[in-house]
């Protein structure tokens, strides 16, 4: 078994974080709709203050050992999970240039949400017990953008 490394933990974080920041940044510019330019740069700042939550919560986190086949497995999976199903890296600027519309950058947003909840729920599974609460909080605060997006989707 390996050692949870917390500074690879905080950059997948941070990597979703960023990313999200980024998309709604670029949305909230996209479109001129008030009320969408007004949730979409809200939830753009929420972001950054999940970032600075994660620069605290994962500079306390303990070494912790996972349960692995062989060592760094479960890094490989995060990883993997945050750079291809959540805000990925490489495909990013193509996939929101192809957004056209306050639709698709919804259901865009929503998509990566969910993803994100999934990624803390798993990041959640790794953390010692002592930690497990303070994980829940974002994967709450994420839960509270979905419904955010839904009450949009429903105007559009």
């Amino acid at each position: 078994m390996s050692l949870l490394n917390a500074s690879e933990l905080y950059q997948f974080a941070l990597q979703i974080e960023e990313n999200g920041e980024k998309f709604y940044r670029q949305m909230a510019s996209k479109f001129d709709d008030s009320e969408v330019v007004k949730i979409f740069n809200y939830l753009a700042a929420e972001e950054v203050n999940h970032k600075v939550i994660f620069t605290k919560l994962l500079s306390e986190f303990e070494d912790y050992k996972p349960a692995e086949s062989y060592p760094g497995e479960y890094f490989e999976y995060l990883k993997a999970y945050s750079d291809n199903l959540v805000f990925s890296f490489e495909n990013f600027d193509d996939e929101v240039a192809n957004i056209k519309d306050v639709k698709g950058a919804i259901r865009f947003a929503l998509e990566k949400e969910v993803d994100t909840i999934g990624y803390f729920q798993e990041v959640k599974n790794m953390v010692p017990d002592s930690e497990k609460d303070k994980i829940e909080d974002i994967i709450n605060e994420e839960r509270r953008h979905v419904v955010k997006l839904f009450e949009l989707k429903k105007k559009y």
